[in-house]
C-alpha cells in the first residue's frame, strides 16, 4: 500500500543548472537518474507531480540578450533549452520505471504533446508524471513564473524549488556567515526584501492564488519524500498566518 502522504498533487521546479552536477554545460547523467528516482518513489506513494525545469544549464536567454540578442530571440532559444531538458527527464523516468509525458508550451509535435491543461491533468490522474516545457511560450516570463502558472492550472497543491541550498537566506550563506536561514516567510516579505526565491512575477501568482511553495535543497537525497510526508525542510513561503 503507498504510505501516507500530506500532499495529492505537486509541482517540482528544477533549475536547468541543478542538472550540471559537477560539470560547467550539459546534463549529468548521475543527477538525472538520481532526481528521476526520487520523483518515481514520491509518485508511486500516490502524489501525482508535474516538473518544469529551466534551460540554464544549456542557454540562457537573458544573458545574450545583455550581450546585444534580441531579447524575443535569446528567449525563445531559451525556450527550446528546456525542451532538451524536458526530454531528457522524460527518458530518465521512463529508464526507471515511471510513466512520463512531456508538454510544451510551444507547438513541437515531432518530439512532444502540446500543453492543453485538461490533457495534462488527465496524464497525472493516470499516474504519469508530466514534465511541463518550454516556459509559458512567452518572451520575457522566466521558468519560475511557468512553474507558478502551471501549478495553479494543474490545481497542485503545493510548488517545491529544488535549490542547492537548504531554504531561503537573509544574505548569500557562501560569503555570508552570519546569514540567516528563514524557516517560513509570507509572500510579501519575499517580494519586499528582494529575496532571491523566485522572480517577483511568480511569487505574485502564487500569493494571489493562495498557493504555497517550499524551497529545499534537492542535493540531499530524501528531501523530496521527507516533504511529502510533512517534514519541515528548507523554507515555507505561504500566507504567513
Amino acid at each position: 500500500m503507498p504510505e501516507t502522504t500530506k500532499y495529492k498533487r505537486i509541482l517540482l521546479k528544477l533549475s536547468g543548472e541543478a542538472l550540471l552536477g559537477d560539470g560547467d554545460y550539459g546534463i549529468d547523467p548521475k543527477v538525472l537518474y538520481r532526481l528521476a528516482r526520487e520523483a518515481l518513489e514520491v509518485q508511486r506513494a500516490g502524489v501525482q507531480i508535474g516538473m518544469v525545469i529551466g534551460g540554464g544549464n544549456i542557454f540562457r536567454g537573458e544573458g545574450l540578450a545583455a550581450a546585444g540578442m534580441d531579447r524575443v530571440t535569446g528567449d525563445h532559444m531559451g525556450m527550446l533549452a528546456t525542451v532538451i531538458n524536458a526530454l531528457a527527464m522524460q527518458d530518465a523516468l521512463e529508464k526507471v520505471g515511471a510513466e512520463a509525458r512531456v508538454m510544451s508550451a510551444i507547438k513541437i509535435n515531432e518530439v512532444c504533446e502540446d500543453f492543453i491543461r485538461r490533457r495534462a491533468i488527465r496524464h497525472l490522474d493516470k499516474g504519469r508524471i508530466v514534465v511541463f516545457a518550454a516556459g509559458t511560450g512567452n518572451p520575457f516570463f522566466t521558468t519560475d513564473s511557468a512553474a507558478a502558472l502551471r501549478a495553479i492550472e494543474i490545481g497542485a497543491e503545493l510548488v517545491l524549488k529544488g535549490t542547492k541550498v537548504d531554504g531561503v537566506y537573509s544574505a548569500d550563506p557562501k560569503k555570508d556567515q552570519t546569514a540567516q536561514r528563514y524557516e517560513r516567510l509570507s509572500y510579501d516579505q519575499v517580494i519586499e526584501r528582494k529575496l532571491a526565491v523566485m522572480d517577483t512575477a511568480a511569487i505574485a501568482l502564487c500569493r494571489d492564488n493562495k498557493l504555497p511553495l517550499r524551497i529545499y535543497d534537492m542535493g540531499r537525497q530524501g528531501n523530496l519524500m521527507r516533504i511529502m510526508r510533512g517534514e519541515t525542510i528548507g523554507t515555507l513561503v505561504d500566507t504567513g498566518k
